[in-house]
């Protein structure tokens, strides 16, 4: 329990921002929650945070254990759902956002479902491919493809996801296969346009990240247009595998370049830290992390759409 308290109030901590608005949301005198932190980092051996008389700051070893303490009480909050949901029935307006793509064929098609099992809640969904402030814009969770950086908001890790190089079997039978990054000047490269100029693809190599300028001659500012392109097998294309993983499975895409694979940026359930979470908002992150890790799921959600 003790062990528990300390990670809760190092959390609490950078939420509120200050160790006195820490304690006065827990109901107790600052000098508790100082001697909280203390004790957690004379147990880790570690500084996990910068203190003046001003402000605090997270060290670099407080960044990288505040994300892991915020994933640890979130499956602690599922846990205590998955035997406590029986007992009462979610309700209320759910406000859910996405990214558009994802949102339309990840999130969208799964909703008529959740709504059967918990007939006493409504709710709508906003598909933008910008960052909703959640706060401000009274969202109760989003889907986000991308690592949390806002300490003031919990991840629950829905799935993961990586990025890969795809094309057809007839393209790849034309223009062959590339074995190596510095072929890829050779192909014609499908890449997101932004003001006029295509992104760069990452990848991985010597233990590094690197970003490859690439080029083609089609360039287009949505997902949905290369993903298509590709499939008519004008070019390469980097797509992320929730997008193309169908297509994989049935043999209409093949990967390329696998071993220079860069880490994926992973799918998260974003929503903004509360002392008591609405039951509606954690049945729904709770169904949605349970429909991704079916083991069919990816391979073949955009086939049955």
């Amino acid at each position: 329990m003790d062990q528990f308290k300390q990670l809760s109030t190092f959390v609490e901590i950078i939420a509120k921002g200050s160790f006195s608005a820490a304690a006065r949301a827990e109901g107790i005198a600052p000098a508790m929650i100082g001697r909280r932190l203390d004790a957690l980092e004379e147990r880790l051996g570690v500084k996990l945070l910068q203190r003046t008389t001003r402000k605090i700051a997270l060290t670099a070893e407080g960044s990288s254990f505040l994300e892991d303490c915020q994933r640890i009480l979130a499956e602690l909050e599922q846990a205590e759902l998955a035997v406590s949901a029986g007992a009462r029935a979610a309700n209320g307006h759910l406000t859910i956002s996405a990214p558009a793509g994802f949102g339309r064929q990840h999130v969208a098609p799964l909703l008529p479902s959740f709504l059967t099992e918990h007939r006493e809640v409504s709710l709508t969904l906003s598909l933008n491919d910008r960052i909703a402030d959640l706060l401000v814009e009274g969202i109760d969770v989003a889907i986000r493809i991308a690592a949390l950086t806002d300490s003031s908001m919990i991840g629950v890790k829905l799935a993961e996801n990586k990025r890969v190089v795809v094309a057809t079997p007839a393209y790849l039978k034309r223009h062959g296969t590339p074995q190596a990054l510095d072929q890829l000047t050779g192909h014609n490269c499908l890449a997101i346009s932004s003001d006029g100029s295509q992104r760069g693809w990452t990848f991985r190599q010597h233990g590094k990240n690197v970003t490859i300028k690439v080029a083609g001659n089609m360039a287009c500012n949505d997902g949905e247009v290369l993903h298509d392109w590709a499939l008519a097998g004008k070019g390469l294309s980097w797509r992320s595998m929730w997008e193309v993983g169908s297509e994989i499975e049935a043999g209409r895409l093949v990967t390329v370049l696998d071993e220079f694979a860069a880490p994926g940026n992973d799918i998260y359930a974003v929503f903004a830290q509360r002392r008591h979470l609405p039951l509606r908002i954690r049945v729904f992150i709770d169904f949605l992390r349970h429909a991704y890790q079916r083991p069919d799921y990816w391979r073949i959600a955009r086939n049955s759409i």
